[in-house]
């Protein structure tokens, strides 16, 4: 039978026939072993009546078959919940298996046992776990490390009255490194979603860690790179060596190590007082990372976003890459936009006009959301760069030439941002937008094209006309579209009165007597008073109504300070991939921020950052210099 027929929806009552099978007749428990398979597949595919075999299925837990155990143990953490006083039926064989001859056997017990959240299970784990703790057997001493902390998941007091902490402490000693960084996950773990634990770990033991990196998998390596975030140096020189000592992981094979490598390098950079030196560092994080560009998608896509995030920090050490980040025919949309910012950010005075091609080359493309972002990232790059605003300038213009509507409304849009911010310079293109009003349906690109019409109605000849097009539709637009309209209108009326009056008057009625919507109406009451008003004068008028407008900046489109450092901190996880801080992404997650040390560096980011005091001695008993501290409710958890 291939394992495809597996997932075939069966009966309860047909399935129950095969568990109760006679075992002189079921040689090797084959028929048993077909028929948990079959439940298996109709519990993965949510067939609620396989709860109705959970009798038969404990029956089978007895068998002397590791497969079977595995197959009867996943289907009692599926429905535990469920059927609360039948599992606890198979209580007293897990805790037989805890004492079995095998280690696989004592580890998959014990697995099941954690993952069963119930208090009859939880009480009945602790004694064993601590046991177990120390078996004889290295997996089955990495697997109760993983038990505690499921255990502290689920009962939090239990663990701690229990002592099982300290157990898991005294594998941070263990002679195998894969037991220590199961040790070091765990206790990662637990700190993470404890108010009052801290990790703690000192110079000594982190470079035991670093040294030991080598010798284990994949796995491994990324909890060690993560508990080394617990490592705070004390010394410039320490932070140095520490990151040098961990650049050859950049090299690994492997997506996860080498972004928790980057991860703990640029949170050693925070320490370093070497500008030269730091800029070697970071120099090294580019060839591992347009490697990764040649992973499948979903490997690319987190590392460009973590990209994006080291360029906000480095932005020139991608910079001769460039073209490894210009988009491909088959990259998924995903790909593609974080791609188009990443090129964005490394877009310079020296390369403007290669990236300019290649967005054009992206602007014929046939997804038209891509299309508009390519169109919006030519507008932002003539913002960003002065020395190339004429350029991007007549790319649009090429743009606007094939009269496609979507690219038309978009380019319109950004065209108004850089007549923004760069007033009374380029004018002589509004021409060209107003040779294409027809295609305009969409309110930004409207509300845009009228703010233009408004902002230069004295150089417009026909402005009056042009706005009077569109307020032949004005009830029946968008309230973005209303609000530009009234207020380009009474910009046409200030600068010219005898155009504007009848128009202005016309608005301000609509504004105000046939609408329901509040902000349209009292912006139209502020207007009508401001004109009408006998005590001010044009110029007031003008003053208020023609201000300067804020500088647009794409300074703003970049995080702050203290968002970038938290961010940088969870570098290669879910955080960085959403762009938001773990707290927010995860609940009860600490607030993360750099440690106070004499070796931290200077910022406006970490200048405020709170002091968590650490008390050595916290397990005086223990030879590892790994320890957590206890500090005041509340301490390790800053804003």
């Amino acid at each position: 039978m291939s394992d495809a027929k597996f997932f075939a929806k069966g009966k309860a009552a047909e399935l129950r026939i095969e568990l109760l099978a006679d075992q002189k007749k079921d040689k090797n428990y084959m028929r048993r072993k077909t028929a948990l398979k079959r439940i298996v597949a109709n519990m993965t595919m949510n067939n609620n009546e396989m709860i109705q075999l959970f009798p038969d299925v404990l029956d089978c837990i007895r068998l002397d078959s590791l497969e079977i155990k595995k197959m009867c143990f996943l289907y009692l953490i599926n429905y535990c919940r469920l059927k609360p006083e039948l599992a606890n039926k198979a209580l007293p064989v897990l805790l037989d298996d805890l004492r079995d001859r095998s280690p696989l056997i004592r580890a998959l017990a014990l697995r099941t046992i954690s993952c069963i959240p119930l208090p009859v299970f939880n009480e009945a784990l602790v004694d064993p776990l601590g046991r177990l703790l120390r078996d004889p057997d290295p997996y089955v001493r990495k697997t109760a490390a993983f038990g505690v902390a499921k255990l502290w998941a689920s009962d939090a007091p239990l663990v701690e009255k229990s002592g099982l902490i300290q157990g898991v402490n005294q594998l941070l000693v263990d002679s195998n490194p894969t037991v220590v960084s199961a040790g070091l996950a765990a206790l990662t773990d637990v700190t993470d979603k404890s108010e009052g634990m801290k990790l703690a770990i000192g110079y000594q033991d982190a470079s035991k860690l670093v040294q030991i990196l080598g010798d284990c998998n994949e796995w491994s390596q990324t909890y060690i790179l993560s508990a080394l975030m617990a490592y705070t140096p004390q010394d410039p020189a320490e932070a140095l060596l520490m990151a040098e000592r961990l650049s050859p992981r950049l090299q690994h094979a492997n997506a996860s190590v080498v972004l928790g490598t980057i991860r703990v390098i640029l949170y050693m950079t925070h320490y370093i007082s070497d500008d030269t030196a730091i800029q070697g560092l970071v120099k090294r994080f580019g060839p591992p990372l347009v490697t990764l560009l040649s992973k499948p998608h979903e490997i690319q896509y987190v590392a460009l976003r973590n990209c994006l995030l080291i360029l906000q920090q480095y932005p020139h050490i991608l910079q001769n890459d460039i073209k490894v980040f210009f988009c491909k025919y088959n990259d998924p949309i995903y790909i593609k936009a974080t791609k188009l910012e990443i090129i964005f950010l490394l877009a310079s005075e020296d390369n403007i006009k290669e990236i300019l091609r290649e967005l054009r080359e992206y602007a014929s493309e046939i997804d038209v959301q891509f299309v508009r972002k390519a169109v919006r990232a030519i507008g932002k790059l003539a913002i960003k760069i002065d020395a190339a605003t004429r350029y991007c300038i007549d790319t649009l213009l090429d743009l606007v030439a094939t009269r496609v509507s979507y690219i038309v409304q978009e380019a319109t849009v950004v065209i108004k941002n850089i007549f923004r911010k760069y007033p009374n310079q380029y004018e002589s293109i509004i021409s060209v937008l107003c040779k294409n009003l027809d295609s305009l349906d969409e309110p930004e690109a409207k509300a845009a094209m009228i703010w233009i019409i408004g902002e230069y109605a004295d150089r417009i000849e026909n402005s009056d006309q042009l706005l009077d097009e569109f307020l032949f539709t004005f009830k029946e637009e968008t309230i973005e579209v209303q609000l530009a309209l009234l207020t380009a209108t009474v910009k046409l009326f200030i600068q010219r009165p005898a155009k504007g009056q009848e128009l202005v008057l016309q608005v301000l009625k609509w504004s105000t007597e046939d609408t329901d919507n509040p902000d349209l109406r009292d912006r139209g009451y502020m207007y009508w008073r401001l004109l009408s008003s006998t005590s001010g004068n044009a110029d007031t008028t003008r003053q208020v109504v023609m201000s300067d407008k804020p500088t647009i900046s794409v300074e703003s489109d970049k995080l702050d300070a203290r968002t970038l450092e938290e961010l940088s901190l969870s570098m290669g996880s879910l955080s960085s991939v959403y762009l938001k801080p773990v707290s927010q992404i995860f609940k009860g997650s600490k607030v993360r921020h750099l440690e106070q040390s004499p070796a931290l560096r200077r910022t406006d980011s970490n200048l405020e950052s709170p002091v968590s005091p650490v008390t050595p001695g916290f397990y005086p008993n223990y030879a590892a210099v790994n320890y957590f501290a206890t500090s005041g409710a509340g301490d390790l958890l800053s804003d």
